[in-house]
């Protein structure tokens, strides 16, 4: 079955970090410790930082670019600027109308977010996870198209070829960690006025808090479209074994289809 446990009595001689299971299939040990600790954390502080997030942003539904707000001719608002908030109860947190306690939450949890992040940051730069593991090589670059048509096909790599992560995964891991996050880390850090005092340069560097906030709002948009397909790749690869993967680090590799149809 697809739920399997990897058997713990190898079979043939191995390598390192990996198992046969008794129906002969191969389990990888392909996210350690660390990695699936790091990624738990960063689900427990998305699912405050999002709805809390826009409970901060229901307080003034509207988004500028520069040092003030110019309150009649926004970027952007959302809502129907009536009385109702701009976003729904649901999706808010809490769910009721509180501009101190979400902020409260939202900072509580960046900063764990913060700390989580340059944990992993120096632990795979010590381990040399990013060398060996995240970063690309230039022949999986030369191949990004062959990469994309396949990701549109929902066509996976399968056997030997899925031991290790695919080149947009790779790709849009390096995104999401030394661009994404560092530009949300940023911006949040320029938006406080306590922290504009001390790093001003940061103000300067956005072109004000209102630029910030623009900035903020949009990294936080294109981190949960990257949750998003994130999710959707799951389920398309198969749930059960990448959740397996997440929670114990052994993943396992799909026959070829070739070789199930001998």
């Amino acid at each position: 079955m697809e739920a399997q446990a990897p058997s713990v009595e190898p079979q043939e001689p191995l390598r390192a970090r990996e198992r046969v299971m008794q129906d002969g299939r191969t389990a990888v040990y392909r996210h350690p410790l660390p990695v699936r600790v790091w990624h738990w954390i960063n689900v427990l502080c998305l699912l405050v930082l999002i709805p809390s997030g826009l409970q901060i942003l229901n307080a003034h539904p509207a988004l500028y670019w520069g040092k003030a707000s110019t309150f009649g001719a926004p970027w952007v608002a959302f809502g129907s600027g009536g009385d109702a908030p701009a976003f729904p109860s649901w999706i808010t947190l809490p769910s009721w109308q509180d501009l101190a306690d979400g902020r409260t939450w939202h900072i509580f949890f960046a900063w764990i977010f913060v700390a989580s992040g340059l944990a992993y940051v120096i632990y795979a730069l010590a381990s040399g996870r990013i060398r060996s593991t995240l970063w690309p090589s230039g022949r999986e670059l030369h191949g990004i198209g062959r990469s994309i048509l396949d990701h549109l096909r929902l066509k996976f790599p399968e056997g030997e070829e899925a031991r290790r992560y695919n080149l947009l995964q790779k790709l849009s891991y390096i995104a999401v960690l030394f661009f994404l996050l560092p530009l949300m880390v940023a911006t949040g850090l320029t938006m406080s006025p306590g922290m504009d005092a001390r790093l001003h340069f940061l103000t300067e560097l956005f072109g004000g808090r209102q630029s910030a906030r623009t900035i903020h709002f949009l990294t936080a948009c294109a981190l949960v479209l990257f949750i998003l397909v994130h999710l959707a790749a799951m389920l398309a690869a198969g749930p059960l074994n990448e959740m397996r993967s997440i929670v114990t680090g052994w993943f396992v590799l799909a026959r070829r289809r070739r070789e199930e149809t001998r």
